[in-house]
């Protein structure tokens, strides 16, 4: 039996020896990025499992399927910790640009949090087509990736004491609110995401209890997928195809291997 490290490993393209270190870490998640899509398909199909290191590795590594926030960073994170850093999971509100207003669905926004030569810095690889891919820093640095510039401030309100902010290529000519965290309560255990989970799965408000929706980053920009339409951003062209169920099934097997 592969171990979770071998398996995550052989998932993503990632040498069996190599170290994993801090300095190599935007490569992880360049690489996550471009290989587990973001997607919701176990919610729209009714066959969600409980949130265990078991049931994740089996779904995510060895049948090559993807997840939401709280299933990709998790896995994220019990790679981390296999490979000698120190991560903790926490919990955080994402804004929604297009109501002006914070998820009606609450902390369901889960991330993982790092500290480097006594820095900290947020790790996420499950938020969609805005993944920083690199670590940030909770200094307000600016952080610059292919997928944009980010950065995170302290901002103590009611969801939380920090907010990440993006400025994504080919979107955005002003930064947005990514979403609001909390540094200060981490979960304690990986059950507590079953709870997470449920509220994705039943709230009114959820995003992702509706239709199907698979995105991933590429290397010339990102793929997103929904039941009536295909749209690619390619290096700073966009394009969108309207579908049906026939083409769904075929760009689901051909650009997300799902």
């Amino acid at each position: 039996m592969n171990t979770f490290n071998e398996l995550f490993r052989k998932r993503v393209g990632i040498p069996q020896d190599e170290v994993i270190t801090f300095d190599n870490l935007d490569r992880v998640l360049e690489k996550t990025a471009k290989t587990i899509p973001f997607e919701n398909l176990c919610i729209i199909e009714n066959r969600t499992q409980e949130i265990t290191k078991e049931n994740l590795a089996r779904k995510i590594l060895q049948h090559n399927e993807g997840g939401l926030c709280y299933e990709l960073n998790t896995i994220l994170y019990l790679f981390l910790n296999e490979n000698g850093f120190n991560p903790s999971l926490v919990r955080g509100v994402t804004y929604n640009h297009m109501n002006h207003q914070w998820s009606g669905t609450g902390n369901t926004h889960v991330v993982n949090l790092i500290t480097y030569n006594g820095q900290a810095y947020i790790v996420d690889t499950g938020f969609g087509g805005n993944l920083p891919l690199k670590p940030v820093p909770l200094s307000g640095e600016t952080v610059v990736s292919s997928n944009g510039e980010f950065r995170v401030e302290r901002a103590e309100s009611e969801h939380g004491d920090y907010k990440l902010y993006m400025k994504l290529n080919r979107k955005d000519e002003d930064w947005k609110i990514g979403y609001a965290f909390n540094s200060k309560e981490p979960i304690q255990t990986i059950s507590e995401l079953n709870e997470v989970q449920k509220i994705i799965m039943e709230h009114p408000e959820s995003a992702f209890n509706k239709k199907p929706l698979v995105t991933k980053i590429t290397d010339k920009g990102n793929v997103t997928l929904t039941d009536t339409s295909f749209t690619q951003w390619v290096n700073s062209t966009l394009t969108k195809e309207n579908i049906d169920e026939i083409r769904f099934h075929e760009i689901k097997k051909e650009y997300f291997k799902l």
